[in-house]
């Protein structure tokens, strides 16, 4: 019996540390939109999946910096901002995990979170991982080194994606759109 009781103390504090994954809420007016944490399966659902598709289809990577990128990115976790429902996340996040992918970034090395844009919650996630980290824009991508942040890329590159990941990987002199 004392087994047992084990057995289900366990599994009761697995379920309440699991991670809830793809949380979906829908907006006054019937439109539907990921809030908190979420991973690449959230974005391959509809109705994500159409912008998110297309832009991975339509996105050709810099291959001349994905081998200075491959080099060195992987030292850095990664948290990526973003809004279903906000046309830079729509166009930029594709883009950033086809580059992801390109050089075989290890994933779990990175945390994508969307954000809520309904009305009392703009800008924010269910469980708060944006508080304190000054998102005023999205997507947001916080590159973190030793679990510092580094740099930032806020709302679209200043060049391209590929040059300004590399800029901030180099400690290059570096100011995102938006300075924080």
């Amino acid at each position: 019996m004392k087994r047992v009781l084990t057995i289900l103390c366990l599994l009761s504090f697995i379920k309440i540390s699991a991670q809830e994954f793809n949380k979906e809420v829908t907006t006054e007016n019937g439109r539907q939109l990921l809030v908190g944490k979420i991973n690449l399966e959230g974005l391959q659902t509809p109705p994500y999946n159409h912008w998110f598709q297309q832009g991975l289809d339509s996105y050709q990577v810099d291959e001349t910096l994905t081998t200075v990128l491959k080099e060195k990115l992987n030292e850095y976790h990664i948290k990526l901002f973003l809004g279903t429902w906000c046309g830079d996340s729509k166009r930029e996040t594709p883009r950033f995990i086809k580059i992801l992918k390109a050089i075989d970034f290890p994933m779990d090395h990175l945390e994508i979170i969307a954000l809520d844009y309904r009305k009392g919650h703009y800008k924010t996630s269910p469980t708060g991982e944006e508080k304190g980290l000054n998102i005023i824009k999205v997507p947001t991508i916080i590159f973190y080194k030793d679990g510092k942040e580094v740099n930032r890329i806020v709302e679209s590159p200043l060049e391209s994606l590929e040059e300004d990941i590399a800029q901030i990987i180099f400690q290059k002199d570096y100011v995102p759109n938006y300075a924080y």
